[in-house]
């Protein structure tokens, strides 16, 4: 309706569905207990991570094993067991998960040449 006085004009606005959308966007809760948050926290700080960094990548690990139905404890354990770089790759696959597809995070592996002579030399 629009708000001039007497006027009775209904004005068709597509963006009501989207602004209903994003009202809602984060109505449903999920709570942890802090003996968790305090443990995967804990984990990433020790492997060198910020602390900003180790609270979003455990806020992100813990929402992804609620999901998964799997203790964050049993989590922990498993990412024990890996190197720095088997770590990072770990991380990097949850949070691209929990991204939009437009937003991906990447790692580069180092660039080997092939000599493609090479394979017809019989030796």
């Amino acid at each position: 309706m629009s708000s001039l006085p007497g006027s009775t004009t209904v004005i068709n606005d597509s963006s009501g569905a989207v602004k209903t959308f994003f009202d809602n966007y984060f109505l449903s809760q999920i709570s942890f207990a802090a003996s968790e948050i305090d443990a995967v926290v804990g984990f990433f700080t020790k492997r060198g991570f910020e602390i900003d960094a180790a609270r979003s990548t455990a806020i992100s690990i813990l929402t992804q094993a609620k999901f998964e139905n799997v203790k964050p404890f049993v989590v922990i354990d498993t990412l024990k067991g890996l190197t720095d770089v088997q770590l990072s790759r770990v991380v990097a696959e949850v949070l691209n998960n929990n991204r939009q597809a437009t937003s991906a995070l990447g790692y580069s592996l180092p660039f080997t040449q092939q000599n493609f002579e090479a394979r017809n030399i019989k030796p």
